[in-house]
């Protein structure tokens, strides 16, 4: 094991190499933000609300489109004046420019079919690692070492190999139960070792699911240190690790974070595309979309899951082309690699011949109620996830490892947790006939005791991910989720077919065909899987449509969406968004949520009054520069010189300090020299230099009608006047001369469509021209996040209410281990002194 360890403190020193660094260096050992670090106290919730979301640098989408049109428009410019400088003549200028052209159409699409092709090789890999390192815990195979069980006894058939000692390749550990279980844990301590060890030292980014993370990248939230080249290696590495150990955590949530860090990675080699937010945020997009393609082997449903996590409510088709099309290479790809020898993308992919009966309708609904384990999942994690912020956030090895020791200790006597979840699914799905009679399950003798079995790995497994999911190693809860659903679906279906074994003559059961299997329980499995996933991220949609990509059964579509619909309808009932909507939430991260929720507040009570400006004219380099140090607000609005207030523009603060940048490279600067961000300095811009969009006084979202090319970047820089003339002018195509302004009695629910429709970084809040205040979606979410406190403090019994039974439980056994320790100690302290 220790090597592993070597090699990443060997990766982690080329940080320090010039070019490496730009990928992997800064992204190396990151703290988690500040709102993350700690838990806050009751006394402290206020202050927690105020700062909690400052960690974050949003993304200005309307400035990034403006400044990709304008580079866009610059490269055609240059293409078409050589086209025309070359006359209709083909010589060497003209081939360079039609290369050009065709390199600028199809750079986006070769940079997809790479990223797609990385993360289906690194998807194969993770597979083909982790089911080594799972069987590792039971035996191994004496023709290799590096051979896993279902390559060990290769030639042997399924129904076979199952049985013990039927594979004579194979080795367990040991001959005796006692010391195969004692192995068992100390395997299961050791790889939850390892994983939390690497993870914690080298990358604490890579902890955890990262669905809701992405979420927020994806909205417009740069979360530095998040994506890059080392938290791809180490999550790389400790995801199979963590899985192998027996923890109920899944890998299909840090697929998705893996594939976004390929994205990433992959998209910062090329210059066109790693300063765009815009493009990177296509090819996020793409990569996520071909993450969760590798995780299910659904491509067509993990194109349509990218629409979920949009923040804007206007998909692109572009976008949705691009994350097909990169999903569909990373499944062509991982289809080749071809992990399980096969044929199969995921190891729990089934195919179903038998059609289901009318009165099951019945029984689908009762699955249906996997919405109360959604909810009861999702309120209690978060009770645990306080208590993990409280007192456990200085030991997360610790916490991992003693979670995943209690979990084999328990697992393994149970022949549905002892295995690896996937393995279980696909055990669970499979119809009788065939090779799925897997330990008797299928067994009319056994039926009462593997329904037992399935109850408690139902109870024990649910248990197991409420305390599980949030731990400082790679944690998705898909899978889990889906086994849970699985093990009390398959209990339900052989009930259902117990009971037409008892009473095959009830009215119910007169459809069933005597020479045809009546009842598949594998069905049930399938159902019960999705609704368990629908119930904990109340996906409803999107897991049809990868549940049919799974099996390939267009006649159980019906089923699976009645049973979703039911799921759906309780967990609106009880009031519960997705697990990863509340972990958002929980963690303070700064996202709109879709909400159509009436606050009845007008902008004037949300905005930000106290405001840093800029005056128009007449203000030295000395004063601008002093601003500037003073703040780290990313924009600056630009006000009249006459004392009226009135707004005059907006400039940000990344067009400063390049336009300075630019300026000091060609000589040195005196403090005293006046610096002008508007000539006319009394009165706004009028109509002839603005286009004017207006509805009614209360909004106005205004560009600039007389320049072709609208922002800023390093060529415009070279146009700007040298303070020779002892003047620095930030006029040029510096100035938003009339931003989104708001009117103050605009109601709150307005504005919060603009921030999701159209991505502005801010708003400005005008009246009769005068700025009033300035608005950005922090504010939005600090004023929301202090209601929900204030309905908290107000009802202790809300679903938010993250300290709850659970949360009490944990904090009594914590304190009653308090107690014993400390007991313990000065026992063995009274010892040792005499």
């Amino acid at each position: 094991m220790l090597p592993l360890g070597m090699i990443a403190h060997q990766m982690l020193t080329l940080g320090n190499i010039p070019g490496v660094a730009g990928v992997f260096g800064r992204y190396r050992c990151m703290e988690p933000p500040s709102g993350q670090a700690g838990y806050q106290g009751p006394d402290d919730d206020a202050e927690e609300i105020i700062t909690r979301y400052e960690d974050f640098t949003t993304i200005d989408w309307i400035h990034d489109s403006i400044l990709e049109r304008n580079n866009r428009l610059r490269r055609q410019d240059e293409i078409e004046r050589i086209l025309r400088d070359a006359n209709g003549t083909i010589n060497l200028r003209w081939g360079w420019a039609q290369l050009r052209r065709i390199g600028a159409a199809g750079q986006s699409w070769f940079i997809v079919s790479l990223v797609g092709a990385c993360i289906g090789v690194n998807a194969a890999l993770i597979s083909i690692l982790t089911e080594w390192l799972s069987d590792l815990r039971r035996g191994y195979c004496s023709e290799g070492w590096w051979l896993n069980q279902e390559f060990c006894c290769w030639e042997i058939e399924k129904i076979d190999k199952d049985t013990e000692g039927a594979c004579a390749a194979w080795i367990p550990w040991s001959q005796f139960t006692a010391a195969n279980w004692f192995m068992y844990v100390i395997m299961a301590c050791l790889l939850s070792w390892l994983s939390a060890h690497l993870v914690h030292n080298f990358a604490r980014y890579a902890a955890g699911s990262g669905i809701s993370e992405i979420k927020c990248i994806l909205a417009g939230f740069i979360m530095k240190g998040y994506l890059g080249g080392w938290t791809l290696i180490i999550k790389s590495l400790t995801l199979p690790l963590i899985i192998a150990s027996g923890l109920n955590v899944g890998k299909e949530g840090p697929s998705v974070h893996v594939a976004c860090c390929i994205g990433f990675v992959i998209t910062s080699i090329f210059v066109r595309f790693s300063p765009s937010q815009g493009k990177m945020k296509e090819i996020l997009t793409a990569a996520s979309a071909a993450g969760v393609a590798v995780a299910f082997g659904s491509p067509i449903g993990a194109s349509y899951s990218q629409s979920k996590y949009e923040m804007s409510q206007t998909f692109s088709i572009k976008t949705m082309w691009r994350s097909f099309f990169c999903a569909l290479v990373a499944t062509v790809t991982l289809s080749g690699m071809n992990p399980f020898r096969t044929g199969k993308l995921v190891l729990f992919q089934v195919t179903y011949d038998r059609d289901w009966h009318f009165f099951e309708i019945f029984f689908f609904v009762i699955l249906g109620f996997s919405g109360l384990y959604g909810a009861f999942v999702v309120k209690f994690n978060l009770q645990a996830a306080a208590f993990r912020r409280r007192h456990l956030k200085s030991y997360p090895i610790t916490e991992a490892v003693t979670l995943a020791t209690l979990t084999a200790v328990f697992s393994y006597f149970n022949k549905f947790l002892r295995i690896d979840m996937t393995e279980s699914l696909a055990i669970l799905f499979r119809e009788c006939e065939g090779g799925g009679d897997y330990d008797n399950l299928c067994q009319t003798w056994a039926q009462w005791r593997m329904s037992n079995s399935l109850l408690l790995a139902t109870i024990f497994r649910t248990g197991f991910i409420i305390i599980s999911y949030g731990t400082k190693v790679p944690a998705g809860i898909f899978v889990p989720s889906m086994a849970v659903g699985a093990t009390f679906g398959r209990m339900l279906g052989i009930i259902v077919k117990a009971l037409y074994r008892a009473y095959p003559t009830a009215g119910m059961f007169a459809v069933c065909k005597p020479d045809v299997p009546c009842i598949t329980p594998g069905t049930y499995a399938f159902l019960g899987a999705a609704a368990a996933l629908g119930g904990v991220m109340r996906m409803t949609l999107t897991v049809v449509v990868i549940m049919f990509e799974l099996t390939g059964a267009l006649t159980y579509i019906l089923p699976t969406m009645i049973v979703l619909l039911v799921t759906k309808f309780v967990g609106d009932y009880l009031g519960k968004d997705g697990i990863a909507d509340e972990m958002i939430r929980f963690n303070g991260y700064p996202f709109l949520h879709a909400d159509d929720r009436v606050y009845n507040i007008s902008v004037s009570r949300v905005m930000r009054k106290e405001l840093i400006t800029v005056d128009a004219k007449n203000m030295t380099l000395r004063d601008v520069e002093r601003k500037l140090d003073e703040t780290d607000v990313q924009g600056f609005p630009v006000i009249s010189v006459d004392g009226k207030n009135l707004l005059m523009g907006y400039i940000g603060r990344s067009e400063i300090l390049g336009v300075l940048e630019q300026i000091r490279r060609r000589g040195p600067l005196d403090p005293h020299t006046l610096c002008t961000f508007h000539s006319n300095g009394s009165s706004p811009p009028t109509p002839q230099s603005a286009t004017h969009v207006s509805d009614g006084g209360w909004l106005s979202i205004s560009q600039r009608a007389d320049d072709s090319l609208v922002g800023v970047n390093d060529g415009d820089r070279e146009m700007l006047d040298h303070p020779s003339m002892g003047t620095i002018s930030f006029e040029s195509s510096l100035l938003y001369f009339t931003p989104i302004t708001v009117a103050p009695q605009l109601p709150l629910e307005i504005v919060i469509q603009l921030f999701k429709r159209m991505g502005p970084r801010i708003i400005l809040v005008e009246q009769y021209g005068k700025l009033r205040g300035l608005l950005t979606v922090k504010d939005i979410l600090r004023f929301t996040s202090s209601l929900g406190s204030e309905r908290s403090a107000a009802d202790l019994e809300t679903w938010d209410d993250y300290r709850g039974s659970l949360h009490s439980i944990l904090e009594g056994t914590w304190i009653w281990t308090a107690e014993v320790r400390e007991q313990f100690s000065s026992w063995v302290r009274g010892i040792v002194g005499r």
